[in-house]
């Protein structure tokens, strides 16, 4: 063989799996490939200058590369199991907490310290989300800040690159087990019903290599290429959800005495209309809002810093409905997609719009930001967020934010800016056993790529749990 071990994805849970297996086995030979450039090399063109929109680059360095797509997030590490994933139901509540911890405190000794652990550990706020019908969701927060989180991925880039052998620009194109045929039908099966293979060939346009056990992490801009993986492969899935939205800006005084002690504020509703469940996700307080580039889909997040001389005025917050589907449709990603396509074509990328435009059932202008109270972080077209979203999520989101403004008074201002649309895809869930190892024994799956994590804590836990279950069988 090659190498004992091949990573997929240099996500967070390709990267603290290959550290995991490193620190506690330096003779095992490693590979990790990955489809996008080294984090010193990812950058994106759009300057709002000369290049003012997505060019669709062979390699999004935005949502590919080391670190993956949170290596420009805001480096929120949520240690709970209420929010982030279900991977607690594979390997239990303690130890995916105890993971999370572990995970916490490699990013504390690589450039990490110093930043702040928020909770939501007696706090009175989550009285006053009761009181009016909201739900705050229990949590400890690390916030990293976008700087301090490139800071922590250089440092473990340093330390694992004389440890393994690291593939950039190198995707993957096809994962086969060696000992089978092209179908994946097998004639002998271990007891479980797994098929017998003596390891995996990975095929790159670059050249093939094997491995005794193959890693994948390609976290949720991998979703089309699991989906081929996967039936090429004879793996089960199952459809998952999908999270449409708008992104919220808005005077980050407003949210202060949420943000001064939580940070980041998980809050829940179920609207009333239609009984469906609304939900804040990422707020980044004195942050920007950025554009994001998703199978050259153009949608929108957040970032926030923890230098100061980075922070804005404004915080900003999503605030997503979940869907999930049934028979006889199982899209939900296709689902997302088209409606951030609608977007797309209405504005050519974003669209933003003033809260009290939305409510008048008007479009908002140039001149109506303009001449409003908060200044947007992004440049993006005004317009209808009611032309592209489905009414009924467009009524939850509303209800929400009259919510919020029970306990955030000026959530509901006219001022209030909505950017649209905000899309999280998840991948759909694969079968797997309860060690993330899938029906082919020694081939595990991952990370948000796998449909079981939803977040950098989550996804970086289920690498070292991996990591940790092949070395109990080396």
């Amino acid at each position: 063989m090659d190498y004992d071990v091949i990573i997929i994805g240099a996500g967070p849970g390709g990267i603290y799996a290959a550290y995991e297996l490193v620190k506690n086995r330096p003779a095992l030979r490693v590979a990790i490939f990955e489809a996008g450039k080294r984090l010193d090399e990812r950058r994106c063109p759009i300057d709002g200058v000369k290049v003012k929109s997505c060019i669709n680059c062979k390699s999004c360095s935005i949502m590919s590369g080391f670190g993956g797509a949170g290596a420009f997030s805001d480096g929120k590490y949520n240690i709970t199991n209420d929010f982030g994933g279900s991977l607690y139901e594979y390997i239990g509540k303690d130890q995916a907490l105890e993971l999370m911890r572990f995970v916490d405190g490699i990013n504390l000794a690589h450039g990490g310290e110093g930043t702040r652990l928020y909770s939501t550990a007696n706090t009175a706020l989550k009285k006053t989300c009761m009181q009016n019908k909201l739900k705050l969701l229990d949590a400890q927060v690390r916030h990293l800040g976008t700087d301090i989180n490139h800071i922590v991925l250089e440092r473990l880039f340093d330390e694992l690159k004389n440890s393994a052998d690291f593939f950039f620009l190198s995707p993957v194109e096809h994962v086969t087990p060696i000992g089978s045929s092209e179908s994946s039908k097998y004639v002998a099966t271990t007891e479980s019903g797994k098929p017998i293979n003596s390891g995996f060939r990975i095929q790159t346009a670059d050249g093939t290599f094997t491995c005794k056990r193959c890693i994948v992490s390609v976290g949720r801009s991998g979703s089309a290429w699991m989906e081929r993986a996967c039936r090429e492969l004879g793996i089960p899935t199952q459809s998952n959800r999908v999270d449409l939205g708008v992104r919220v800006e808005l005077p980050a005084a407003l949210f202060a005495h949420l943000t001064d002690e939580l940070y980041e504020s998980k809050i829940v509703y179920r609207t009333e209309k239609f009984e469906d469940h609304v939900r804040t996700f990422c707020m980044n307080p004195h942050g920007i809002v950025v554009n994001e580039n998703t199978n050259g889909i153009i949608t929108v997040n957040g970032h926030s810093y923890e230098d100061p001389a980075r922070q804005t005025e404004n915080t900003n917050f999503a605030l997503l409905v979940s869907k999930h589907f049934t028979e006889p449709f199982s899209d939900s990603n296709g689902y997302g997609e088209s409606i951030a396509r609608l977007s797309n074509m209405l504005g050519g990328g974003v669209i933003l719009q003033r809260f009290g435009d939305l409510i008048r059932g008007r479009r908002s202008t140039v001149d109506r930001i303009q001449n409003g109270f908060v200044t947007p972080t992004l440049k993006a077209e005004p317009g209808d967020l009611s032309l592209v979203l489905p009414k009924r999520i467009l009524d939850g989101i509303i209800e929400m934010i009259y919510a919020l403004d029970k306990i955030a008074p000026g959530t509901a201002n006219d001022n209030t800016l909505l950017y649209g649309v905000e899309v999280k895809f998840y991948n759909m869930q694969v079968e797997l056993a309860k060690n993330l190892e899938t029906r082919h024994a020694g081939l595990y799956v991952i990370g948000d790529g796998s449909g079981v994590t939803h977040s950098l804590s989550h996804a970086s836990a289920s690498g070292v749990f991996v990591a940790r279950d092949i070395l109990s069988r080396l």
